[in-house]
């Protein structure tokens, strides 16, 4: 399994920054989780082999390139583009944002081929769904709207991943139920400085993310720092290194990493 975290934003020499706004993971080139920058930053391939866009929760970081990227293959669609989300979602999606004043309601259009243009496919949280050649399953975390985090499976590697997400029990409860996890991407957003806004917004501190971490009983098991926000990258950093974790590092931006 490949997995790689789009960019956002680019640096003065065309370089992918580190310093990440916006959430978007590709998976196998094939699928995508969360929409972040899915139509800013896919490559040629990625754009003709996505069809399938899997969400975590619709804040805007998590959300923002899904109506453009659907907006820039409307012509040439034979398929729809298929929205994988809970029904909290899905409602957020329809009022908010393609709702004919922000956006055209694509699940309404086709284009001239006769083809449907957008599909949504509701999951429940705690049901295993398939997408493409992948299996994934729906956990609820701990955010301040309704979110979920996925454990995703091929025939031979299985992942977990956070989204966004303050202290949490159900998700650790079947992470630790998997046999054979090969990676776990956690978020961890603001410094310990900030342990308030951390907690009024629903997400982790490198204290909070120590803590977590205690009930993960896989030490094998590499973990990936995800989600920092960009303005306090810094520090973030610096303090999740001073708790030398072990198996523990920050996930690259760009880079493709495979299990």
């Amino acid at each position: 399994m490949k997995i790689q975290l789009l960019p956002s934003t680019f640096d003065e020499n065309g370089t992918a920054s580190r310093r990440q706004h916006l959430s978007c993971f590709v998976v196998d080139d094939r699928v995508a989780i969360d929409a972040g920058s899915l139509a800013m930053a896919t490559t040629t391939a990625q754009k003709k082999q996505i069809r399938d866009v899997v969400l975590t929760h619709a804040h805007l970081d998590h959300i923002a390139g899904l109506p453009l990227f659907i907006d820039d293959l409307f012509a040439g669609l034979d398929a729809p583009v298929r929205v994988y989300c809970s029904a909290e979602v899905l409602e957020t999606l329809e009022r908010d944002i393609f709702n004919w004043e922000i956006y055209p309601r694509f699940s309404e259009l086709k284009n001239k081929n006769g083809a449907s243009v957008m599909q949504y496919q509701p999951f429940e949280a705690g049901r295993e769904f398939t997408v493409k050649h992948l299996r994934i399953k729906s956990i609820s975390v701990n955010h301040k709207v309704p979110t979920v985090g996925f454990i995703v499976s091929d025939a031979k590697t299985t992942i977990a991943l956070t989204g966004d997400t303050a202290e949490m029990s159900d998700f650790w409860q079947t992470v630790n139920a998997e046999t054979n996890l090969s990676a776990l991407l956690i978020e961890c957003a603001f410094p310990n400085e900030l342990e308030e806004l951390a907690e009024n917004s629903h997400h982790l501190t490198p204290r909070n993310l120590q803590k977590e971490l205690a009930k993960f009983n896989r030490k094998e098991c590499a973990i990936y720092v995800v989600n920092i926000k960009p303005m306090y990258r810094d520090e973030v950093v610096k303090q999740i290194e001073e708790l030398q974790i072990e198996n523990l590092q920050i996930l690259e931006v760009g880079q493709v990493y495979e299990w």
